[in-house]
């Protein structure tokens, strides 16, 4: 079963941008995109996500109560923040994400991490492959 993913950030261009690269994953499904916290939430909400790739920087993030509330909504979910402040990794770290993207980082970062989330947390929920 693919991991399901919610991308979160108020730029359209990159939503997209992670859309296309990750939509070539036969282990990820987006079940969602979101341009602000509110609209998160109310996804989070009503829909069970593996990962989360949320923009540290995203409308509405401090008055939701950042990564706790997150977490609340959605317990077991990996939360990949972003930014184009390659700086900002470290407070994104410290603030509970469980990794962090530069929007300046080549693809393949993103999907270096995406493997590791596979291998490491959720190989164990996703079915077997049987070769025959």
């Amino acid at each position: 079963m693919p991991l399901s993913v919610v991308l979160a950030d108020d730029q359209p261009k990159v939503r997209f941008a992670l859309r296309v690269l990750l939509e070539n994953r036969s282990d990820v499904n987006i079940v969602g995109e979101v341009d602000d916290a509110l609209e998160l939430a109310g996804l989070l909400a009503k829909t069970s996500a593996n990962v989360i790739i949320l923009d540290w920087l995203l409308p509405g993030l401090p008055a939701l109560g950042s990564i706790g509330s997150l977490r609340e909504l959605s317990p077991n979910a990996v939360i990949i923040a972003l930014s184009g402040r390659p700086e900002l990794g470290q407070e994104a770290l410290l603030n509970g994400a469980d990794a962090f993207v530069s929007k300046i980082d080549p693809p393949d970062r993103l999907q270096e991490i995406m493997d590791q989330i596979v291998t490491t947390r959720f190989s164990s929920e996703m079915p077997q492959e049987s070769v025959s």
